[in-house]
């Protein structure tokens, strides 16, 4: 049986009064930002609710204490490999507040939709009590095929249209608005944006948000001025170099995770200092050791699959309500990469 968790357990364990405790939870000032993260943190752990967090799970249908274990599994592909472990601990921390688990599961590079309904036999698919569907699936027969298991289903992507599913993503859009915003608020005109902007639905929408945020600032984004194009070689470094030497921007904003490290090697090589001579924001996963540190709208990925938990605990309980997006938003973070003009 759950041993009931106090606010004095967590006290005793973290060193704080009760009174501290309680305020980080209920979100009142009076403490530091890493004193609140750490009471929020074990109380994920040791499985402590507020009375106003049951009664938001009451409220959804959704058992606090639930005595059956649930198992779910995250459909991903390699395209998607390099951020789904912020995914996977995301899902780990929420699910793990209720005893469940949840199972990466490797789509194979070379499975055709024909084959995939024995693939998903084979890995036990059906049996699974919900799935989770990482983004960047390249191929859109195989993503229809998992949008129409007969399973509760939460897409971890912007939805394609007409999709019945619930899907929950971090903010790209938003992202991009940050970036442009605090380039301009800081002097910045000339901004290169570098990023494919074709092979995934949330590419698409990170290069509309750079051109209508440019438009706010009455300025504009002609696709013929910026690094968009990819043909799955390297050739669009070389067209990066070029519109470096052109068009000499004073600050580029680099929309692909995998794509920044390759930008700010280039710079280097051609004798641009970062930010001397070019501001960078790049819209990364996470920061690197690789790299400086890197100004960056924060990708809120962990917290996406903590939510995207929720929202399939939501959906088992409530199966004929209708389908909700939902967006993630992250802070914009300082890095030393951009300056002022």
């Amino acid at each position: 049986m759950r041993k009931r968790i106090t606010l004095q357990d967590l006290a005793d364990q973290l060193g704080l009064t009760i009174q501290t405790v309680s305020k980080a939870l209920r979100g009142l000032p009076g403490m530091s930002e890493q004193t609140r993260s750490e009471v929020f943190r074990l109380a994920r752990e040791l499985g402590y609710m507020t009375k106003e967090q049951k009664q938001t799970l009451q409220h959804d249908l959704i058992s606090p204490y639930p005595t059956v274990q649930r198992r779910f599994v995250l459909v991903q592909n390699k395209l998607s490999l390099n951020f789904n472990r912020l995914l996977l601990q995301g899902l780990h921390e929420r699910f793990m507040e209720f005893g469940h688990t949840v199972q990466p599961l490797l789509m194979p590079a070379k499975l055709k939709a024909s084959d995939f309904d024995d693939w998903a036999e084979e890995a036990g698919l059906p049996y699974a009590e919900g799935v989770f569907i990482a983004p960047r699936m390249n191929f859109d027969l195989l993503e229809h095929k998992l949008l129409e298991l007969p399973l509760p289903r939460i897409l971890l992507n912007y939805p394609p249209p007409e999709a019945s599913v619930d899907s929950v993503i971090w903010d790209v859009y938003e992202a991009v608005f940050q970036a442009v915003r605090r380039l301009v608020r800081l002097g910045h005109r000339d901004i290169l944006y570098v990023g494919d902007t074709e092979s995934q639905r949330g590419f698409v929408l990170r290069w509309q948000a750079f051109g209508e945020a440019m438009k706010e600032a009455g300025l504009t984004a002609v696709p013929d001025e910026h690094a968009i194009r990819r043909d799955g070689t390297e050739r669009w470094l070389k067209e990066v170099e070029a519109l470096l030497h052109v068009r000499k921007p004073t600050a580029i904003i680099c929309g692909i995770d995998e794509e920044t490290a390759p930008v700010y090697h280039t710079l280097r090589r051609l004798g641009i200092s970062v930010p001397q001579h070019v501001s960078l924001v790049a819209l990364l996963n996470e920061q690197t050791d690789t790299l400086p540190l890197l100004s960056r709208p924060q990708l809120a990925i962990r917290e996406a699959g903590y939510r995207a938990a929720d929202r399939m605990l939501w959906r088992i309980a409530n199966p004929h309500l209708p389908f909700e997006q939902v967006r993630v938003q992250g802070d914009f973070r300082m890095g030393s990469t951009i300056q002022r003009l």
